[in-house]
């Protein structure tokens, strides 16, 4: 259980000062500056290290020694270890393959599908893939390149291709029996996982028909450019398959990266496309290039633990109560509350962590279920956490993507996240008109 704190709204000033500076330097980058891509030059790290500032100065009832260890615990959270693991093993894969793999594996993907259904291939793979290994992030690290590579080839939409693949992506981490989120929500509200699974199924299945043929509909009424396929290695398409294959069969995504790191070395190396020394640069091109990721997660785990020490999120629990009343109104309290954590943790494994206990008492209050209780809390997070800008989702495919030189912002992808916008509209007619049948 965790401690209960006294509600304390100033607690939440940190996540306030982070969204007024990222958004207000995008703005003025990008509108009033005219700078290219100014959301993308906006110091992310810089940004969250200022509300870590403010998050520490709020502490004023504990030491600075207490306050560290606070924050030691926070980033040593087991999600947010596997988390930089993924990143690391990540970065390294793509120095690895290198460009030359992901345009092979698109090539071959152009010459057994019409370019105008690539985007709906690229939705199902990241959907099969993502409920498969359980990780949307893993699902993002594989499939970008590819989409990225397709767009490039295509005169497609690079940021509807990273858009869908983030979308299908998140489908598979709502569903997947062996995601953390999934784990997560079904052991803090005691419920069976293929309860929550059927709760789930009837809420992600129909947002993703629609984002089928919305998509569909939008990649057929673009004007496909001209362009030949030229020859590609189909060796090097190995350790994607390699990859991918795991994944589907469900093999933990470490243990999935590090196969595809060892098969893309042998390969690369047989077949003479790079030098040993050559590859060991560009393995740690490779994880540097993961490092602002990895800073990311770090800081909001930093600034996470210390605005629940103040009280921030117990806040956010008795607003709940203020606001939202009966059964209906219960549940989507209980999914705001969710997405709320979800906005301020970047995380949305630590948001259902954090919101566990908080939902328990609410499940209680309003009547709710408790594989009800599951499915909306792992749902509402996945809406929130596909659409974050500084989101460890899109911040890996907006990295996946500069590495194949497409220097995409956050905001060029948002507009085109129909998955995550048609979850949240099904998630609510779900709530609305399904009736909620209290467990036993």
């Amino acid at each position: 259980m965790i401690e209960k704190k006294k509600a304390n709204a100033k607690a939440l000033l940190p996540i306030g000062v982070f969204v007024v500076l990222y958004l207000g330097l995008g703005i003025i980058f990008e509108y009033v500056m005219k700078i290219e891509m100014g959301f993308y030059n906006v110091p992310i790290i810089v940004v969250f290290g200022i509300a870590l500032m403010v998050a520490m100065f709020q502490s004023k009832d504990i030491t600075f020694d207490d306050q560290l260890t606070l924050m030691g615990r926070g980033i040593g959270d087991k999600t947010i270890v596997i988390m930089i693991l993924i990143f690391l093993e990540a970065g390294i894969f793509v120095g690895v393959v290198g460009r030359g793999s992901a345009q092979s594996v698109a090539y071959c993907l152009l010459s057994i599908f019409p370019a105008q259904f690539v985007v709906p291939v690229l939705f199902l793979i990241a959907c099969l893939v993502s409920i498969s290994m359980g990780t949307s992030v893993g699902t993002i690290t594989l499939i970008v390149p590819i989409g990225v590579s397709l767009a490039q080839a295509t005169g497609l939409s690079v940021p509807l291709c990273v858009a869908t693949i983030i979308g299908g992506a998140m489908f598979g981490d709502n569903l997947s029996f062996i995601s953390d989120t999934t784990i997560a929500a079904c052991q803090g509200q005691g419920c069976q996982m293929k309860d929550k699974f059927r709760e789930n199924f009837k809420i992600a299945v129909p947002a993703a028909i629609l984002t089928l043929i919305i998509i569909t509909a939008v990649s057929m009424r673009t004007q496909i450019a001209d362009y030949d396929i030229p020859a590609y290695n189909l060796i090097q398409i190995v350790p994607y398959i390699i990859v991918l294959g795991g994944g589907i069969i469900g093999i933990n995504v470490l243990i999935v990266l590090l196969l595809g790191i060892i098969s893309g070395a042998v390969i690369m190396l047989a077949t003479g496309a790079t030098t040993a020394v050559d590859m060991i640069g560009s393995m740690g091109a490779g994880a540097a290039g993961m490092f602002e990721t990895i800073m990311v997660a770090v800081l909001v785990s930093a600034i996470c633990a210390l605005v629940r020490n103040n009280g921030g999120f117990e806040a956010l629990l008795n607003g709940l109560y203020k606001i939202f009343k009966g059964e209906k109104g219960g549940q989507i309290g209980m999914g705001i509350l969710v997405l709320l954590l979800d906005i301020a943790t970047a995380n949305n494994t630590v948001a259902i962590v954090i919101a566990n206990p908080i939902a328990t008492e609410m499940s209680e209050q309003y009547g709710i279920s408790n594989r009800r209780a599951a499915s909306i809390l792992d749902t509402f997070s996945c809406v929130s956490q596909g659409v974050l800008p500084y989101g460890a989702q899109m911040l890996i495919a907006l990295s996946a993507s500069a590495t194949l030189g497409a220097n995409i912002s956050a905001f060029n992808v948002i507009g085109f996240l129909f998955y995550p916008m048609f979850l949240l509209l099904s998630t609510l007619v779900f709530i609305i008109f399904f009736h909620n049948r209290k467990a036993q």
